[in-house]
């Protein structure tokens, strides 16, 4: 089963995937319907939110990625009506603009994202 994500920088040193944070949890938001998600996607910007790519993944692989990651993983089901929250987290794990991550952090995360990406090619 592929799912669609929401990847911000796709392609880049910089790539980062998008979560919601719940109870203490991070958890990467995966939708089973891609215009689900590009509507999402829209909702995010006219909230001047960063504006994500929409991504198709195998559903294993993000779980995989989730797990390896320590986040949590919510599908949202096709035709299921979402809207992003009001208010988006002030501190951002990710910043669009910071210096990368360290060398051996960097390749951790560059290794799991390709891993993540490359069965889906």
């Amino acid at each position: 089963m592929q799912l669609s994500v929401l990847i911000f920088n796709a392609g880049s040193e910089n790539e980062g995937i998008y979560t919601l944070s719940a109870e203490g949890e991070n958890a990467v938001v995966a939708f089973e319907n891609e215009d689900d998600a590009h509507r999402y996607a829209v909702l995010l910007e006219a909230q001047d939110f960063l504006v994500p790519q929409v991504e198709s993944i195998d559903a294993d692989e993000i779980k995989r990625f989730c797990d390896d990651s320590a986040l949590g993983l919510l599908i949202i089901e096709s035709g299921q009506l979402v809207v992003p929250p009001e208010k988006s987290k002030e501190n951002l794990d990710w910043r669009p603009d910071d210096a990368p991550p360290v060398e051996s952090e960097l390749d951790q995360m560059r290794a799991q994202l390709e891993k993540l990406f490359r069965g889906n090619s």
